[in-house]
This record gives structure tokens, sequence and C-alpha cells, in this order.
């Protein structure tokens, strides 16, 4: 059984009389930068002058510095940059500002897994992985609750390394809700995978496929939207609540039904094959390859997809749709 860490388990302390550096204030910089400053860790931002995280980490009262300054000053860094920048970011603004007895930290594992970024044997190295976008990681601490975690070492040159990871943790709430244990390797590989297999890549070629089956037979692509995409949400959500067991007992008996007899012969044996290749290609590191070199080429065949599943029909239907939902967040 996986080890769960709470308020109990953590000593906000450890990071008492630290300078906390947040290198990105994004998705997740805002909100840790935030959620740490009330528990009242003292934190700096690096962002770069005159962009958007500037600004707003400006006008949210942070004293905002460039990377290079913010790295010496530090006695804990996050890199909240994407992924793709991070490997730049530590190299030519990080690296040299380090010393001893500093950790570094991230929400993602990718860069030290893949040994994108090789850290000095002297710092700790660890990661808090909020399991909830930044925004939910703020609004949830300001009411007192939290978004999840997970918390990893990867390296522990203090002999403190986990405490320390924890406690920032507490500073950042998660340890209301729980802050479960895992690795680098772990955490990197299923998130990936899960990304690629079901939360993205999986759910929307699922969704065109039964969008594009119905419209194909004749129906509405209106309906065919409704039936496939909109109601997924309410899906998920029972889900969520309470799982499978809940949301099987909200739907229909006949939907139930169609779930337990049609599911399976739509992801069956050869979809599940599949997943596995998918898999080891993460864990053999074959994705990564393809990802760092499709950067460093400049991303043509992202770009090209991006296009192109940008001009499917389901997205003309979905918009359309949308801009008659009044309740729903334009943004």
């Amino acid at each position: 059984m996986a080890k769960m860490y709470y308020d109990k388990d953590a000593d906000l302390n450890l990071m008492k009389g630290k300078k906390i550096g947040i290198i990105g204030y994004g998705s997740q910089g805002h909100a840790h930068a935030q959620n740490l400053r009330d528990s009242g860790i003292d934190v700096i931002v690096a962002e770069i002058e005159g962009s958007e995280g500037y600004k707003l980490a400006t006008d949210a009262g942070f004293q905002v510095l460039p990377t290079a300054e913010v790295a010496k000053a530090a006695d804990v860094m996050i890199i909240l940059v994407p992924d793709q920048y991070q490997k730049q970011v530590y190299y030519d603004h990080i690296e040299k500002g380090l010393t001893k007895g500093n950790m570094l930290m991230f929400a993602h594992g990718f860069n030290i897994h893949y040994s994108q970024i090789i850290p000095p044997a002297d710092v700790d190295v660890t990661m808090i992985a909020p399991k909830g976008p930044g925004h939910m990681v703020r609004q949830l601490y300001t009411e007192g609750s939290a978004v999840p975690a997970l918390v990893a070492v990867y390296q522990d040159a203090s002999g403190q390394a986990k405490e320390k990871a924890l406690a920032y943790a507490k500073g950042m709430g998660s340890t209301r809700s729980g802050v479960l244990e895992t690795t680098f390797e772990e955490e990197t590989e299923t998130d990936l995978f899960g990304e690629q297999a079901v939360l993205c890549g999986g759910a929307t070629a699922l969704i065109k496929a039964g969008f594009e089956t119905l419209v194909d037979a004749g129906y509405q692509p209106e309906i065919a939207y409704f039936e496939v995409c909109h109601e997924l949400k309410l899906i998920v959500d029972l889900i969520y609540k309470g799982g499978f067991e809940y949301m099987r007992y909200s739907v229909s008996d006949t939907a139930e039904y169609g779930d337990y007899t049609r599911g399976p012969r739509v992801i069956d044996e050869m979809v599940k094959e599949e997943m596995g290749q998918i898999l080891a290609e993460i864990q053999d590191g074959s994705f990564a390859r393809e990802w760092i070199l499709e950067n460093q080429a400049g991303r043509p065949m992202h770009n090209a997809l991006k296009r192109i599943e940008a001009d499917h029909e389901i997205e003309e239907v979905g918009k359309k749709l949308r801009g008659m939902m009044s309740w729903l967040d334009k943004k």
C-alpha cells in the first residue's frame, strides 16, 4: 500500500527562514507562490520582464527577478516552466546559482528521469506534484481544502529531503487532503501514459471515433456532439464523485447494461496491446527522444497535427453549440 502523508506528518518550520524561488509564474507557478506566501513562507518569483507572468506576479505583490538572480538568492527553488524549456532554463540560468544544501524541486519528473537535467550531487532533488490544475490548487487552498499531491525524492543530499519536500507540500496546502509517495520514474511514466492513452489521447480519439461513426451513418452532427462529447462531462463527474459503481447507479439500467456488454467490445484486447506498446515507448525513452527532437526541429509534426485537429468537424459543431450555452465560462 502506498504511503500517504497528512498535516501531522509535515513540519512547516522546515521552510521557515528559507527563501523559496518559483521559476515560472504560470498555471502552477501562481498557485504555488500564493499558497506558500499565505502559509507564511518567503517567496520570490523568476519571470521574463515584460511577459504576462511578470506582470501578474508583480501585480500580486511578489518580488520578481531574473531567473539567475532567483537561483542565487533562493534556498529552495521549483522549476515550473514547461518541460521543453526546463533544460535550457536550468543550464543557462540556474545551475551556476546552486550551492550545497539547496533544494531543487519539480512538479513533473520528465527532465530528471530522462537525464535532460543532471543536478550536482550536493543538492536535494525532490518533487511535489499537485494532481490538479493551478487554478484549482489555488481555489481549494483559499476554501480551506486542497488538491492532493505526489511527493518524490530523487536525490537526498541533506538527509532531510523528504521532510523538506513535505514541508513545502504543507505550505501548498496539499497535506490537508493527502500527499502520496512515489518516485520520479513512476510519476513520469504513469503521467505520460495517462495523458497519451486515456486522459487526452485516448479520450479525444474515442470521442472523434464516436462522432464520425454517427455522422457517417447520417445522423445530425449536433446530435452526435451532444451524445458523445457534451454528455461525457456528466459521466466523468459521476465517476469522479463515486467511482464506476456510483456512475452506473446514476444512469439508466439500459445504459448500465450497455456499459457492461459493449464497452469491452470497443476497448478490446487489441486496444490494450497498443496501450502496452505506448507504455513501452515511454519506459524505454522512445517517446521522450521523439518529443525532444520534435522541439529541436521547431515542432513541424506537432504544428501540422494541431492544424488538422482544429479543422475537424467536431470542433466547428462544438463551438457553435457551446456558443448557445450561456452558463459556460467563455474565457
